[in-house]
């Protein structure tokens, strides 16, 4: 089956709806490729890893959270980032990638899949006031010791998490990847545990100090979810063949 690129582009903005947000890079297509799509791979970020991967995969596309052409970034296309886009090009493989609008989805974002992980299964914007950023709250069905928390998502990122305090939680407050600035926000709004993928440290005294639990999982784990989500969820509406490639990464 399969489909073209321009419908799979805008299949995927329909679904992320990337006009919603001020972003600090181009979301949709970064790269284009060949105009059939049968194929495609997902992954964290178009590393040259990934892109290898799907070389060796025949894809047609790849999805990514982590694109190029970031606002603070050299845009010139030499060195590694050159060596990347010419990979991708010379194998007539097209690069989407969605940054913020595949952090907020609420059923297939980073963060929906990092809330079910955290065994939330109801959850909210943290800012009501400002949706399009990607911190979300919600409550666990019982109090539950922070320890049992961490154990149980080790478990499910298949990697350790660092732990800060020692505590029972109930109410948990989240942002995948680099959310560690958010934390304060999180006790402003009365959360037992904030969790994020990095840690800063003057998170660790702003736990302490505002006694509010803290777990740090990994930017890259916690940020695993939505690629695999949307790109299952592009199999089944688009018929095309997908595979996820976790080019694994401990930060």
């Amino acid at each position: 089956m399969g489909t073209s690129r321009q419908e799979m582009h805008a299949v995927l903005n329909t679904l992320l709806e990337p006009q919603r947000f001020q972003d600090f890079a181009p979301n949709g297509l970064q790269v284009e490729g060949r105009e059939n799509i049968e194929t495609v791979v997902s992954g964290v970020t178009a590393s040259q890893a990934l892109i290898n991967a799907a070389v060796a995969l025949k894809a047609d596309a790849i999805l990514v959270h982590h694109g190029y052409f970031w606002r603070s970034e050299d845009p010139c296309l030499v060195g590694m980032k050159g060596r990347r886009v010419r990979t991708l090009m010379q194998a007539g493989i097209n690069l989407f990638a969605y940054h913020l609008p595949l952090d907020c989805h609420p059923e297939l974002g980073n963060n929906a899949g990092l809330g079910r992980a955290l065994g939330v299964l109801h959850f909210d914007s943290l800012l009501s006031d400002e949706p399009t950023l990607p911190v979300f709250v919600g409550e666990l069905p019982e109090e539950t010791p922070l320890d049992t928390i961490a154990n149980g998502l080790s478990i499910q990122l298949e990697r350790s998490v660092m732990t800060e305090g020692d505590r029972l939680v109930k109410r948990i407050a989240w942002c995948t990847g680099g959310g560690q600035g958010y934390i304060d926000k999180a006790a402003d709004a009365g959360a037992d545990l904030f969790v994020t993928g990095e840690v800063s440290e003057q998170t660790i005294h702003i736990a302490r100090e505002r006694d509010i639990g803290f777990i740090a999982a990994g930017h890259h784990a916690t940020e695993r979810f939505g690629v695999q989500s949307v790109g299952s969820w592009l199999s089944q509406q688009l018929g095309v063949e997908h595979h996820f490639v976790d080019d694994d990464n401990p930060a």
